[in-house]
Formats: C-alpha cells, sequence, structure tokens
C-alpha cells in the first residue's frame, strides 16, 4: 500500500479530518518482527496500546565511543550476524539532571512532563549509547513506500534521550501509516568536547551517521529511504537546520523540519569558553601535567568528567532567558560555520523543502532555568525579546531565505495550552503553549506521560497535525500544498497558527503581525555574554 494521508478540508480555517487513512487495515506482525540489518537479524515486538505497530528499541548504529573511540568521530558498526532481540531501550548518552521541579504554581504533571522532556526519571546511562529506535506499522512491508522520520530530542545538547515516552513513536505510526526512528546521539562533554585537535560537534556527526543507517536499512521496515524527514525541536530544530548547510552536496534527506531552533536561535560559546571549559575537564581528573592530556582523559571515568561537567556553569548570554551551554556546538567550519549569514544570503545550503516553526509562548519552560538558578523571574520586556530573538525573527527570516532561493518552505505557530498538559498556573498566568509542548501533538503520547486523559479537541489537533507532517515527510514539495497550507510569503497570509484558542483549528495570517519588530533584532545566535541582568 503507498502511503495515502488523510483526506482534509479547510473550511473557514477549521480542518474537518476525515476517517483514518488507510486502505489495507490488514495487519500481519508475525511477517515483520524478524528484520534483517546491517547491524544483524532486529527482533520486534508489539507495544502496549497497540495491535499493528512493530517496536525495535536499541539498534546499534554505530561502534560504541569507549575506550580510544572516546572524543572521536563515530565509526559505522560493522555488520554482524549476530541477532538482537530489541525490546529494551538502550542506554541514554551521559547526562545531568536539571533540577527545575520548583518553580512555583506546578500542576501535579508539570514536573512529570519536564523530567520526561529532559529525561531526567533515572533511566540508565553509559558511553556506549549510539542507539537508535523504529516503529512502523505492519502493513504492505514488502512495498518499502512509507515516509520516514528521523527525530533529534533537544535539552540544550547537556540533557536528554530516546527512553521517555515523550518520543515514542507508536502513537504517530499506527495513525499515520509512517516509520518514526529517534536517535541517541552524544551530548555534554562527551559529544561536544572541545578538545584541541580532535574533531569537533560529534553529536551532530553521531547524527550523521544514525541517518545514513536509516537510509541504508529503512527498506527493511517498509520505509522508503528516497522520503526521510528529519526533524527535531530546540537544540534538535538547530541541528536539522545546521545539517542543511554542512551536508550541501549530499544531504541524504528529502524534508527538514525544524520545532522551536534554528541555526540563527542560540548563541556559541567563544574559542575561549571552548578552550576553558575543556581545560576544566583535563584538571577535574587530574590530568593537567600529564605528558598526553587527552590519553589520561580517555582513561579518567566517564562519570568522573560527567561530574566535572555539572561544576561548569553555563554562561548567561544578553538575554535573562537564554543561557550558552557550555558544552554544545561551536564552528569547526565542517558541520557548524561561524558565518550563518552570508551562506545564507548565498545559498549555500541543501535546496530540501523545510518547515520551520515555535510555540507563542516558549519562554513557559524556558524561565524554569533562571529561577532555579536564581530564583528570579523574567520580566514582560525579557519575555518579548527573547521570543523575537531566538524564535519568530529566526523564523521567518530562514523561511524567508529559503524561499528566496527556490525552496519550498513553510513556518507554523503552535498556540494551544491545555489543562491536562500544563505546566504551571501562577495568579490566572499559565506556562501556555511553551517550549516541547507541540510535541505532545505529533507523538500523541502525552497521556502516558500525565496520565491524564485528553480531550476531544486536543485528539483532533493531534490528527491535523500528525496528518500535515506525515503528508510533508511523503511529499516535501507539494504534500501540505495539498492541504490548503500556503509556502511562506512575507506580504501573504501564509503564517500559520496551529491551535489558536484551544481549537483544532489551522489559521493563517500575514507574517507581519508577529516579525514586525524583527528589523530590530538580533537574533539569539548574535548573543554576546554579559551578567545575568536582574528583573
Amino acid at each position: 500500500m503507498r502511503f495515502q494521508p488523510q483526506i482534509t478540508a479547510l473550511v473557514l480555517g477549521t480542518v474537518v479530518t476525515s476517517s483514518p487513512v488507510s486502505t489495507d487495515t490488514g495487519c500481519n506482525v508475525s511477517q515483520y518482527v524478524n528484520v534483517l540489518t546491517t547491524s544483524g537479524t532486529i527482533t520486534g515486538h508489539v507495544p502496549s496500546n497497540s495491535n499493528c505497530v512493530v517496536e525495535f528499541l536499541g539498534i546499534p548504529y554505530a561502534q560504541p565511543p569507549v575506550g580510544q573511540l572516546r572524543f572521536e568521530a563515530p565509526i559505522k558498526l560493522n555488520a554482524t550476524l549476530k541477532p538482537l532481540i530489541a525490546a529494551n531501550y538502550a542506554a541514554d548518552c551521559p547526562h545531568a539532571t536539571s533540577n527545575l521541579s520548583g518553580y512555583p504554581g506546578f500542576t501535579a504533571q508539570g514536573p512529570k512532563c519536564v523530567a520526561d522532556f529532559l529525561v531526567d526519571a533515572g533511566t540508565p546511562q553509559s558511553e556506549d549509547c549510539l542507539y537508535l529506535n523504529v516503529w512502523t506499522k505492519a502493513t504492505s512491508v514488502a512495498d518499502a513506500t512509507k515516509p520516514v522520520l528521523v527525530f533529534f530530542f533537544g535539552g540544550g545538547y547537556n540533557y536528554g534521550g530516546t527512553d521517555t515516552a515523550f518520543y515514542n513513536g507508536k502513537y504517530f505510526a499506527d495513525a499515520q501509516d509512517v516509520v518514526v526512528v529517534t536517535v541517541n546521539y552524544r551530548i555534554d562533554v562527551f559529544g561536544f568536547p572541545g578538545a584541541p585537535s580532535q574533531p569537533a560537534n560529534l553529536g551532530l556527526r553521531d547524527q550523521r551517521v544514525g541517518v545514513e543507517w536509516v537510509r541504508d536499512n529503512i527498506a527493511a521496515f517498509g520505509g522508503n529511504p528516497d522520503k526521510i524527514t528529519i526533524f527535531g525541536q530546540s537544540v534538535g530544530g538547530e541541528a536539522v537546520d545546521f545539517w542543511a548547510y554542512a551536508y550541501e552536496q549530499d544531504p541524504i534527506v528529502s524534508g527538514i523540519i525544524a520545532h522551536s531552533g534554528n541555526a540563527f536561535s542560540f548563541p556559541f560559546n567563544s574559542a575561549a569558553t571552548v578552550e576553558k571549559n575543556w581545560n576544566s575537564i583535563v584538571a577535574g581528573v587530574n590530568c593537567t601535567n600529564s605528558e598526553d592530556q587527552l590519553a589520561c582523559v580517555r582513561q579518567a571515568n566517564w562519570q568522573d568528567i560527567l561530574a566535572v561537567s555539572e561544576t561548569i556553569r553555563p554562561l548567561p548570554s544578553d538575554n535573562f532567558l537564554r543561557s550558552i551551554s557550555h558544552f554544545s556546538p561551536f564552528p569547526d567550519e565542517e558541520v557548524v560555520f561561524s558565518d550563518y549569514i552570508n551562506r545564507t544570503i548565498d545559498g549555500n545550503f541543501a535546496k530540501v523543502p523545510i518547515m520551520f516553526g515555535n510555540t507563542n509562548n516558549e519562554d513557559g519552560f524556558y524561565r524554569l532555568v533562571p529561577y532555579a538558578l536564581t530564583g528570579q523571574l523574567p520580566t514582560s520586556q525579557d519575555v518579548t525579546r527573547f521570543l523575537l530573538e531566538s524564535f519568530t525573527c529566526p523564523v521567518t527570516f530562514q523561511a524567508g531565505a529559503r524561499r528566496s532561493h527556490g525552496v519550498p518552505a513553510w513556518t507554523f505557530r503552535y498556540m494551544a495550552d491545555w489543562d491536562n498538559t500544563r505546566l504551571y498556573s501562577i495568579n490566572g498566568s499559565t506556562s501556555g503553549a511553551y517550549h516541547m509542548v507541540d510535541l505532545h501533538m505529533i507523538f500523541g503520547a502525552s497521556e502516558d506521560i500525565t496520565g491524564l486523559p485528553t480531550t476531544v479537541d486536543q485528539r483532533n489537533l493531534t490528527r491535523i497535525m500528525q496528518t500535515a507532517w506525515a503528508s510533508f515527510a511523503g511529499d516535501p514539495v507539494d504534500g501540505l500544498t495539498g492541504l490548503g497550507w500556503p509556502q511562506f510569503e512575507q506580504n501573504k497570509d501564509s503564517y500559520i497558527l496551529l491551535g489558536a484558542n484551544n481549537t483544532p483549528s489551522v489559521q493563517f495570517v500575514t507574517p507581519s503581525d508577529w516579525d514586525t519588530p524583527c528589523s530590530t533584532v538580533t537574533f539569539g545566535l548574535f548573543g554576546t555574554s554579559t551578567a545575568i541582568p536582574s528583573s
């Protein structure tokens, strides 16, 4: 069965969705449980709350980055005939815990939402963490025509992982007959160490090897290797935008979706800070006086390295709500570049259709971090600047730049604030459509996280958004056009509002309704390191 998106119609900004998609409702799970890949024969299983999806957890895609491979670029896994029972998530890559649960007015579900997003729930961690997970519906296996969506998690490059209900792909795969993949990649000092004369941006390089594995193997799961869309949220959104510049000539993917982050959203550390932070690691594990400092750090226990990393505070930027992760991407002129402005103006990026978007109240999550550190709350001016500098203006700038070079591009803004996913409520003010809440719509797993039932309107908005994302993945050039979603145009009603007024609706407004101040705004990428201002 070839992919067929749900039929939708736009009626005065409201989407009316027909019955579920498939023309072939037969499931033959048994024929699909054992899959031969370059990582060996993988045996999956049917997860809970599903009759037709097969889940494959913890598939290795690269050699374990341990011992001499610590701080090295990823190396593809050697082909093996050893069978793998893909029944459990692999360990997440080493990262700290966030301790963001003390914000005033937290709802009963708020701490759980934050913990599951940042993977703070005490899941196992290990340096041996380069694994991915696959969900596919057991229909029409042999056709290999399903669109594929590969997700990269957010968390500031210091938190996160795939062992969380937040990114479980079973509901999305079931609803839209797409193949969903989530990829673990190295973060914190293990992914972005800044070691002298070593490859940089290892976590981003992990992502590339993960997608190469998907390209080489996904047909065995019913996925079409020519219809791979990468999508990510927060720094995962930044990462998929970086991808277009890094792999201009060989992008592999046919579509990109960047949620709440792109190449212009978040500032880099300076070269001096990168060097200083690496030297702090060297000193912290007693390797300063070693003749070969790198070799010495490679021999240190990874828990000791992570403990030192936790003592290095992220730098503040010029905005109260936006700090600079202490270990994060920095320009190496291979995977990450120092001049995205001229590269963008000159069109030096892969000409791959792309969606850029953000939530209406990104600060609803971001204000948790400075509060945990200082007990301070942002001013309304802090919030306004933050939303413009890191989200609204980068989104419309990038979409306009892509369109100027003939690339299909769309922009969206998620607006809904549901009771059962709300983080906090203080004197009638809520977390709103906060950073990461839109992922509940795409993965459709909020009830598994919060334990609270979804409403009819929530489920309808989930259906609308899942249909759109699947339609884009199935046909990145025309899939959204077929749903009536216009490509970005600065002077037309082309800025897509999702879930305004907590309704299952799609509305189109002019970008100027939101980005008029952008001519005077400095993007988040160019934020400077200053003291955190008091509010």
